[in-house]
């Protein structure tokens, strides 16, 4: 069977991500990243998204990225955006940039793909419906491939070239949902909020929570997980 490194959050994308790269015949080596995030129970979906695919190995690295700031995502004291008119949203860069936290990820990725014998790295970006962070583009993935090659023995001695894989690259949030479940992917095993509540529960308000709750309302269908306040459980209310 052929081997795959998946980026895993325990977001909507990279879950749906995952799944692709199951359906298509890999042994899953899933990576998760606490990166001292605001939102790390996200870190618990993951778990239980790893579960579900039945991955072969599950890592949860710690690399505590709140040493380097930057981002309201590393930061108990900056806001994170709410209530962005949807239009707007992928117009500017916003706080929740995390810097070079996919090139981060990825560089993580390789090592464990070249250590596992993996030929295939998958992550669940989108240059669609997205914050419009630099590092969710083609040209940085094709960057990167470039660069995975070159840095590592199996791409220098071309016994493995290792591929990095955006299934979700061209899709909207709703194409996403509907491939995920065309899949068989439960979305309530999954957490897409960056400022959840202090008892976990999505805000509803961000642009991350924005995104998904207008996808599932354009499938005409309820969001699986349940929200704080006003917005009560699912995307129906």
């Amino acid at each position: 069977m052929k081997r795959a490194v998946v980026l895993l959050s325990g977001g909507l994308d990279s879950t749906t991500a995952a799944a692709v790269a199951k359906s298509e015949g890999n042994e899953l080596f899933a990576l998760t990243i606490n990166y001292n995030q605001r939102h790390r129970v996200e870190l618990d979906a993951a778990r239980r998204v790893a579960d579900w695919l039945g991955v072969s190995r599950h890592i949860v690295m710690p690399v505590d990225l709140r040493l380097f700031g930057g981002s309201s995502l590393t930061s108990d004291h900056v806001a994170v955006p709410k209530d962005i008119v949807p239009e707007k949203i992928g117009q500017h860069i916003p706080n929740t940039y995390v810097p070079a936290r996919n090139t981060i990820f990825l560089a993580l990725a390789l090592a464990l793909a070249e250590t596992s014998n993996a030929s295939k790295i998958y992550i669940g970006v989108s240059q669609v419906d997205y914050s419009g962070y630099p590092d969710c583009r083609p040209e940085f993935l094709s960057a990167f491939s470039t660069l995975a090659n070159l840095a590592t023995k199996a791409g220098i001695e071309s016994t493995q070239k290792i591929t990095i894989e955006a299934p979700l690259m061209l899709l909207s949030k709703t194409e996403t949902i509907r491939l995920g479940l065309s899949l068989g992917v439960d979305y309530s095993l999954t957490h897409t909020c960056y400022d959840p509540a202090s008892t976990g529960l999505a805000c509803g308000h961000c642009e991350s929570c924005l995104l998904r709750l207008n996808a599932f309302k354009e499938l005409g269908i309820a969001d699986p997980i349940k929200y704080s306040g006003e917005w009560g459980v699912g995307s129906g209310k």
